[in-house]
């Protein structure tokens, strides 16, 4: 991968925001959220928003892979002005004493293509990934307990129905570029050495589209409705991004396609609450109940009721684990966490009362008292 003369031109760190010591994960995160805030679908006719979306795909095009960002890095690392455009303009300045004797011929080959030796032949702008899309999905609880394949409607970039992404009218195909002839590049020179650049002329494909595609007016993309299915795993929790691999925006110039980020919503269960992949409920249970011990009925999220045994003496607000009824997620089942809340009659017939008394009376414990 040739350096880019953009490259001593632009800070893409600062373009997203980050430190230059920033994680990949915060550096997706970070390109994640501009992305959405900047998407031309959520910014209709605002120029300025879609030269920032296009600014902030650039960035994270460099910094989201490991080896542009290395060789990026790189770059940097020279100092400001280093064949750039001069002091004071935000470029690369060249300094003899910050190269290693070692590096200095890998580094040049990298960047530069030198005119009497054509070390490093230039190549044109290569195959690039598409964009990441991002999408919303709301699940009821039980759903996302239990996974689903669902249909997600989308209308997003896709490749173009008409020139099947290849920007041309059908019965036509792209030609050779007259300009760089073929090699997707112009070479600018600079003294000793050549950068080379993407010709204007083809954008650095190589080929030029004489007659385009009605549809996508020679790119290749057109922004259309269409549908994904998607395959929700079991225990997706709410506020969880999936990713779907391959179903993002298509790719330029050969480049694989992007991949679908799909933000998880789970609506809340009238009955049931979650702790990681344990489930929890409470159930009710009488005075006696509690007092005496008894078996008592508890719902699970499938439908069919499981009995618990409580023990003689069981307080209010315990817990008690049903083991293996919760959430079977992929690497982990988890438990049915149950709390007992001891009800208290509010209305007593006589018989009642009169049994109630008689404990009262016989009981020597204080409530107040400690256990």
């Amino acid at each position: 991968m040739a350096a880019q003369r953009e490259w001593f031109e632009k800070d893409y760190y600062a373009i997203l925001g980050v430190a230059d010591t920033a994680s990949a994960k915060e550096i997706s995160k970070a390109y994640r959220k501009l992305a959405r805030e900047l998407h031309p679908d959520k910014n209709p006719g605002d120029v300025a928003a879609e030269e920032r979306f296009k600014a902030v795909s650039a960035a994270y095009d460099v910094l989201g892979d490991e080896t542009k960002r290395a060789e990026y890095d790189e770059v940097r690392r020279l100092g400001p002005g280093m064949g750039g455009p001069g002091p004071g303009s935000g470029g690369f300045a060249f300094n003899a004493d910050d190269i290693g004797g070692a590096g200095l011929g890998d580094l040049l080959g990298q960047m530069f293509r030198n005119r009497g030796g054509r070390t490093g032949a230039a190549s044109g702008v290569g195959p690039r990934r598409g964009a990441d899309i991002n999408a919303e999905l709301t699940l009821d609880f039980a759903d996302a307990a239990r996974g689903l394949t669902t249909t997600l409607h989308l209308t997003s970039d896709a490749q173009c129905s008409t020139c099947h992404g290849s920007g041309a009218r059908p019965g036509t195909t792209p030609k050779l570029c007259p300009q760089c002839g073929g090699r997707g590049v112009i070479d600018d020179n600079q003294g000793l050495f050549s950068f080379s650049t993407p010709c204007r002329r083809c954008g650095g494909g190589g080929t030029v589209i004489e007659d385009p595609c009605p549809t996508c007016r020679g790119g290749g993309v057109e922004k259309r409705p269409r549908e994904v299915q998607a395959r929700i795993p079991p225990g997706v929790s709410d506020g969880q991004t999936i990713r779907l691999k391959g179903r993002g925006a298509p790719g330029r110039n050969g480049g694989s396609a992007g991949d679908l980020l799909v933000s998880i919503h789970v609506a809340p269960h009238a009955r049931f609450g979650r702790t990681g992949n344990d489930l929890t409920v409470r159930v009710p249970v009488t005075f006696a109940q509690a007092a005496l011990g008894a078996d008592v009925a508890v719902p699970t999220l499938d439908g069919a009721d499981v009995t618990l045994r409580i023990k003689p003496g069981t307080q209010s607000a315990s817990r008690h684990r049903v083991r293996g009824k919760g959430i079977a997620a992929a690497k982990d089942t988890g438990d049915l966490i149950v709390t007992v809340d001891v009800s208290v009659p509010t209305a007593l017939n006589d018989e009642q009362r009169r049994a109630i008394e008689q404990l009262a009376a016989a009981s020597t414990v204080d409530a107040r008292e400690p256990a």
